[in-house]
């Protein structure tokens, strides 16, 4: 009598400790493989050793990865609480390619309906962007910046081949600077919006699973 395998993990990449309260409070439910949320500590840095570190377990042997949290928006318009969907992460490291660009978007609009989502390579940077360096990162094309996303996928494709993508929300915007995370307005909506996409995440891990056709 053959049995299933056992479906491949899924590790949720977060730096900051309300990121990690707002995931948690997530619903996480229906998934289809052990669902590991880690909290990696703030900047590049942290996010490679601990993200490597815990791939190093082999009970993520194969997980597929996905980085989220809170970012800077680049582009005219954009709103804290908007989601970005990264089609690409990119720091002077490297590039990493995403995986499921389209069904992420489609299931984040079904979990938060009425919501803004924007695609586009999202970069990575060692420290808080602001005033002309944010300019600067729009020309080079990408639509958002944080510190832990380009790191985490890096880490995460340099130990093994999986599927990573990368999902934030935008906690200040050209237009909406955010001054202190959770004190003004843009951080609270920004929460409330990261508390609500585990769903979208752990469908996007379950359609990695099922077969091709």
């Amino acid at each position: 009598m053959s049995t299933q395998p056992a479906a491949p993990p899924l590790l949720i990449a977060c730096a900051l400790g309300i990121e990690h309260l707002a995931l948690r409070a997530g619903d996480r439910s229906g998934a289809d493989g052990p669902v590991t949320v880690l909290r990696t500590g703030m900047g590049p840095g942290a996010a490679d050793r601990a993200v490597t570190r815990r791939l190093a377990d082999p009970a993520l042997s194969g997980a597929a990865v996905l980085a989220t949290g809170f970012c800077a928006g680049l582009a005219p318009g954009m709103h804290p609480g908007d989601l970005v969907v990264a089609e690409e992460t990119r720091d002077p490291r490297g590039t990493v390619p995403c995986v499921g660009t389209e069904l992420l978007v489609k299931e984040l609009v079904r979990a938060l309906p009425g919501s803004t989502v924007h695609t586009g390579p999202l970069a990575g940077s060692d420290h808080v962007v602001r005033g002309q360096e944010r300019s600067d990162l729009l020309a080079t094309g990408a639509i958002a910046v944080d510190m832990e996303s380009a790191a985490t996928l890096l880490s995460a494709v340099r130990t093994g081949v999986r599927p990573v993508a990368a999902v934030r929300v935008v906690v200040d915007a050209p237009e909406h600077e955010l001054v202190r995370i959770g004190t003004v307005r843009g951080g609270i909506s920004a929460f409330r919006v990261l508390r609500s996409v585990l769903p979208a995440f752990v469908e996007w891990h379950r359609s990695l699973l099922l077969p091709r056709r």
